[in-house]
């Protein structure tokens, strides 16, 4: 047979399973070359006429990370079980944190976001349920600019008279929709009053919280006027402090206006303001 029979000759069977394995391997280099950031080889397109074939697609599966060689994942620890709250810190240099309470309040809360984004600074927002049904957007943005959202109960009852069982559903409740909300299930948890017992300090352990207290009461709260809330700020401040506002619970203005007040200050005088991790 001559080199130009053979050129012509029918496909056969054998012949024509091989070169559609070529075609399939060409696919398959031109996916894993785009999982590597390089640039795909892109098979060719099929010749035009009745001859012609869809391009096949690749299986579902060569798009999936390949599981079960790395390293098992370690399993989460437990949260100890407090005996008190933390009332400050640690952290280098002149850190201190900013939390607000009872919130959030589309009165207040999109002012004190305001200005901490217009600092560049991170704050703690220590939230009530029912105030977040109310305003889940708040949340969604606490999240985008990197604030840390913790649980205050969900209607802000004072826990030390309330069942064992009332006080899991105030704080359970709370952190689902904290977690619909904000995206992740908080990491700290605020006794509403600062009345702590040992009920709230073991459930909020199995809810996988830790207790977070105030170094700083600025009593925002009694609307002692702006001037008063600014001056407990900066005569309070000090290294792994930590200031307590309000941002809800009633006329939260003089709140509003000490921070844009007191914040450039501390800024100013060296302070780091930022947020605990856990």
């Amino acid at each position: 047979m001559t080199k130009d029979q053979s050129l012509t000759r029918p496909l056969t069977r054998r012949r024509a399973l091989l070169a559609g394995a070529a075609a399939v391997g060409a696919a398959g280099t031109g996916v894993f070359a785009t999982v590597a950031g390089e640039e795909p080889v892109r098979p060719a397109a099929p010749a035009a006429g009745p001859q012609a074939h869809r391009a096949l697609k690749p299986s579902a599966y060569r798009l999936e990370p390949l599981t079960g060689y790395g390293p098992p994942r370690a399993a989460a620890r437990p949260t100890l079980v407090r005996r008190k709250p933390f009332l400050r810190v640690s952290g280098r240099g002149r850190t201190m944190v900013l939390t607000f309470d009872d919130g959030p309040d589309a009165r207040y809360t999109p002012y004190i976001l305001d200005t901490l984004r217009e600092y560049d600074v991170r704050a703690m927002f220590f939230v009530c349920g029912e105030m977040v049904a109310d305003n889940r957007d708040l949340l969604a943005r606490m999240a985008d600019e990197g604030h840390v959202v913790g649980n205050h109960t969900w209607s802000h009852p004072l826990l030390t008279r309330l069942s064992r069982a009332r006080i899991r559903a105030e704080m359970e409740r709370t952190s689902d929709i904290v977690e619909e909300s904000y995206g992740e299930r908080p990491l700290w948890f605020r006794a509403p009053y600062g009345a702590w017992n040992r009920a709230a300090f073991q459930l909020g352990a199995e809810l996988g919280m830790e207790p977070l207290a105030w170094t700083v009461d600025t009593l925002d709260w009694m609307s002692p006027g702006t001037r008063t809330i600014v001056d407990r700020v900066e005569d309070g401040a000090a290294p792994g402090v930590v200031v307590l506002s309000h941002d809800a619970g009633g006329d939260r203005s003089q709140s509003v206006l000490a921070l844009r007040a007191y914040l450039p200050r501390l800024l100013d005088s060296g302070y780091f303001v930022t947020v605990p991790e856990r």
